[in-house]
């Protein structure tokens, strides 16, 4: 396999305030043809979340989507009937499959800073589902830790 290195100078950007981004990839207002996915990897962002903000309701078809949070507490709630907080350690995966519709907030005192990792999936239009995951930093302190993989564990 091929190493490519995307320094983090490269990264594309976007800041409207309450919501700072940088993409390894083309995303949203920031695009080039050079580093548009990867394979099936097709968004990797850092996001930042001003307290109180957040992503109103809105679709989502055939993805992965995988949110880890380094830093706050973030909530999630969709069309499934999930209400859920994430915290600090917390990694949320959702398969929008066939389509759903969710929010997410800052729900906490400080900002939030969370990896936004999306994929496409192997098979399209499976039921959308949802789950989460803790890892806790002294539990992961100085190793690698596989967060998600397509094995059940």
């Amino acid at each position: 396999m091929q190493t490519i290195l995307y320094p983090a100078a490269e990264r594309g950007t976007k800041d409207i305030g309450w919501l700072r981004s940088n993409f390894i990839f083309s995303f949203s207002n920031y695009y080039n043809p050079v580093k548009s996915a990867f394979g099936t990897l097709f968004a990797f962002n850092d996001d930042y979340l001003e307290a109180g903000k957040g992503f109103g309701i809105h679709p989502h078809i055939n993805m992965e989507i995988i949110s880890i949070l380094l830093k706050g507490k973030m909530n999630h709630k969709d069309t499934m009937g999930y209400s859920t907080v994430i915290e600090e350690g917390g990694v949320q995966i959702m398969s929008a499959g066939s389509g759903l519709k969710h929010e997410e907030y800052n729900v906490g005192e400080e900002e939030v800073n969370f990896l936004q990792i999306w994929i496409y999936p192997k098979q399209q239009n499976i039921n959308p589902r949802y789950q989460t995951r803790s890892f806790p930093r002294a539990q992961r302190k100085n190793q690698l830790v596989t967060v998600i993989s397509g094995k059940k564990v």
